[in-house]
């Protein structure tokens, strides 16, 4: 089991790990041996997460998501298989707890009467300068 938060607890079974090999430096061994790891995970059909959260996962994975609704995570940041796993769900708990917080409502402000008279005072003052640029007019008298 992987505790997210309080709430939402993952079951290993439902996370697939694929061991692939990885670019980057490693020496000749970059060639043979699989180190980099894909976490895969199936978003719509996983029981352990809450509606809404599913729905701000999806959003916020974006490119990590594909149209079937699985989310792939690549780590092959380190030499070695067994820390690209741990790196793969650390990143996966913390992908899973930022979706996880409810986002603050928008609160609607409306403009004080004095900033919207400063607003048409600055407006006016703007107005006066360009005015002021144009070619002046002599009547003759």
């Amino acid at each position: 089991m992987i505790c997210v938060t309080n709430e939402i607890k993952i079951d290993e079974n439902e996370i697939k790990f694929q061991f692939i090999k990885a670019s980057g430096p490693g020496g000749q061994n970059v060639n043979k041996v699989a180190t980099a790891v894909q976490l895969r995970f199936d978003v719509t059909n996983s029981p352990s997460l809450p509606g809404d959260v599913r729905a701000r996962l999806i959003r916020l994975a974006g490119r990590r998501i594909t149209g079937d609704r699985i989310l792939i995570i690549e780590a092959k940041r380190f030499r070695k298989q067994e820390q690209n796993r741990q790196d793969a769900i650390n990143r996966f708990v913390k992908l899973i707890k930022k979706a996880s917080e409810k986002p603050k409502p928008r609160i609607k402000t409306k403009q004080t009467r004095a900033s919207k008279k400063r607003l048409l005072a600055a407006k006016r003052h703007r107005s006066m300068l360009k005015k002021l640029r144009h070619r002046v007019e002599i009547s003759e008298d």
